[in-house]
């Protein structure tokens, strides 16, 4: 039961923060900010908040500092717009999934291009050792 209403709160937060995000902020630090996750306590009073940002490494940290100075206003429209007793301190954390994917593109597009010399290599390839000499040369392989 519990963890419902943890999810329907965070979805709620991710939503309210999105939307006053798309508003926009008067900071002009902040970049193309995307909220990718909420995850909200157990006893509801803590809200980590997920994020990435669109550009380079310095936008994504002039972009981190303008959330983390943002963090009381944007925790007030949440507790405007939310129907609980006690709001969430937000917590906002840059997410590294852009990074991680990119590092596993990498390590994919490596691995597709080692298979590719193999797979040269192994067309050209002949078998090490001497002829079977107890096997006639027009015999089948289907074995």
């Amino acid at each position: 039961m519990a963890g419902e209403r943890q999810a329907r709160l965070a979805d709620r937060i991710r939503v309210i923060l999105a939307e006053r995000l798309e508003k926009g902020l008067r900071d002009p630090r902040l970049g193309f900010v995307t909220i990718t996750d909420v995850r909200v306590s157990g006893d509801l009073q803590h809200a980590s908040v997920f994020y990435t940002v669109l550009g380079t490494e310095e936008e994504r940290v002039a972009s981190g500092a303008a959330l983390t100075s943002a963090t009381g206003m944007l925790r007030s429209e949440v507790g405007r717009q939310l129907s609980t007793r006690l709001v969430p301190t937000l917590e906002f954390i840059p997410d590294a999934l852009p990074e991680n994917a990119d590092h596993i593109s990498e390590l994919l597009r490596q691995a597709h291009e080692r298979d590719a010399e193999v797979a040269k290599l192994a067309s050209t390839a002949t078998h090490a050792g001497e002829a079977d000499p107890y096997r006639a040369e027009d015999e089948d392989d289907d074995r």
